[in-house]
């Protein structure tokens, strides 16, 4: 099983990113903070999913 979130320097600079995107970790945690909903995450983003999101905030 592929990790959900991943590090590649070649992607972002090295940042966090959610496996098989350029969506990097702050970006849904920045999201999250302003009050944007995982529904709402979901709807804009339908190629993440529910335990992406879950690992973001682990």
């Amino acid at each position: 099983m592929e990790p959900l979130i991943t590090v590649n320097p070649a992607i972002l600079g090295g940042k966090p990113i959610i496996s098989g995107t350029r969506i990097s970790v702050d970006f849904v945690l920045e999201l999250l903070a302003s009050g944007v909903t995982q529904k709402e995450i979901l709807t804009d983003y339908p190629h993440l999913s529910h335990e992406a999101i879950s690992a973001c905030l682990s």
